[in-house]
């Protein structure tokens, strides 16, 4: 388990795009992307490229949160792609075992499990290509 809870994995040029399509080409529901960059330039500031991927299994999610109905503000699952200094794009996440003990839900290991496996094979495709 990471200490602050996030783990930002593989740098990749193309991160972003992999991003947007390895979820639903695992049977996941993708949710709309957040594209802060582009909210930060609509208001006159800037900011590097930082985009979030929302994505998740409802039936999993929804055991979490039978569980633990606050687990929900963690929930669907996330990535944030943003951009270092020098240009290279890395993907970041929170660490599901260090949400389950957030929401105290060592019940549901299978499902956390599950979502380890599954944020760490995402931004590896993501890095792969």
């Amino acid at each position: 388990m990471s200490e602050n809870g996030l783990i930002t994995a593989y740098p990749a040029a193309a991160t972003l795009s992999r991003l947007q399509t390895a979820p639903q080409a695992a049977g996941l529901a993708v949710f709309p992307t957040f594209d802060h960059a582009d909210a930060a330039r609509k208001v006159g500031l800037a900011v590097r490229p930082t985009t979030v991927v929302a994505f998740g299994n409802p039936a999993a999610g929804t055991k979490l949160m039978q569980s633990n109905q606050m687990a929900g503000i963690d929930l669907p699952l996330k990535i944030l792609v943003w951009e270092n200094e020098s240009g290279t794009a890395k993907p970041t996440y929170n660490d599901p075992g260090w949400l389950a003990t957030r929401h105290t839900l060592r019940a549901e290991t299978e499902q956390v499990i599950a979502g380890e496996n599954l944020l760490a094979l995402l931004t590896q495709k993501a890095a792969k290509g």
